[in-house]
């Protein structure tokens, strides 16, 4: 089968495995990426996956808070170049739209962009915009999270976006939380939230990459549910390390402050794709320096 040099590369950029590993992955699954990433991490050739870090190459999220109302909006839009993405017009147009969400709280984003914004609809002023800069401009998707709890928000530079929402603790407590969601980026709040399916998935990989070793079977078990415990604290938020004290994990944090976490929302740019900064270390020496100050 004819393996386009394309796609081993984004199978490397992925996995982190080497060329030849990805492409006899490739060829083994038919040029199914998914198939082959979970074939080489069967193999050990590969850590876990990287899909989910990718973002944006141009665009904004956005997010807004109502303290009197408990409404808080996270938003996203797209534009075609960085230029567009910087420019004050194309600022305020996204400021308008999550302004807008705030108020009226539309269902979807198709009602979104026909809700009246000062005698037009969004869609005309989006239209308008077009015109201006001379690129489409795309509004992608909002989250509204209600809530009279404490609600952490957290948008780093213009490409991540996250809110949080916690029952007891500190307005403190979830910004910190937020920062953890943005940094880490966890895919479920605890062990109970994880798919059933997932978890046997992990389980299956995870006793393939034991199969060679040479030990009692009663060791490989509690190797398998050893390594199983491992990636469960890597993919839910309170099992992950606090980034601020990492002698702490997250289900500690949330104990000693008496709080629970009700739930997240975790925007990465979704447009243009290209390959990611190392964001997580950047939020993490942020949230580092916000704890020294």
């Amino acid at each position: 089968m004819d393996i386009k040099p394309a796609l081993v590369k984004e199978l490397r950029e992925r996995t982190g495995a080497g060329m030849m590993e990805c492409k006899k992955a490739l060829v083994e699954t038919k040029g199914d990426i998914d198939a082959a990433a979970e074939f080489l991490r069967k193999a050990g050739a590969a850590k876990a996956d990287k899909k989910s870090s990718r973002i944006a190459a141009e665009g904004r999220i956005a997010i807004r808070s109502d303290e009197k109302t408990g409404r808080h909006v996270v938003l996203e839009v797209n534009s075609e170049t960085d230029f567009v993405a910087k420019d004050d017009n194309f600022r305020a147009f996204v400021e308008r739209v999550a302004d807008i969400i705030l108020a009226q709280r539309p269902a979807s984003v198709e009602a979104l962009m026909q809700s009246s914004a000062g005698g037009k609809t969004l869609e005309d002023l989006r239209l308008e915009l077009v015109t201006k800069v001379g690129e489409n401009i795309s509004v992608r998707r909002f989250d509204v999270v209600e809530s009279r709890g404490n609600v952490g928000a957290y948008v780093h530079g213009t490409r991540i976006g996250v809110l949080v929402d916690i029952e007891g603790g500190s307005p403190d407590l979830a910004r910190d939380l937020a920062m953890q969601v943005a940094s880490l980026a966890p895919r479920y709040v605890s062990n109970d939230d994880v798919p059933k399916d997932v978890v046997a998935k992990e389980r299956e990989i995870i006793a393939a990459q034991t199969a060679e070793e040479k030990k009692p079977p009663e060791i490989l078990a509690k190797m398998i549910e050893g390594k199983l415990r491992k990636f469960l604290d890597e993919i839910t938020l309170t099992g992950q390390v606090f980034v601020k004290d990492d002698k702490k994990r997250v289900r500690d944090l949330l104990s000693q402050n008496k709080a629970t976490v009700k739930g997240f929302r975790r925007y990465v740019g979704e447009g243009i794709e290209k390959k990611s900064a190392d964001f997580a270390k950047e939020v993490e020496a942020i949230a580092q320096g916000s704890q020294s100050r």
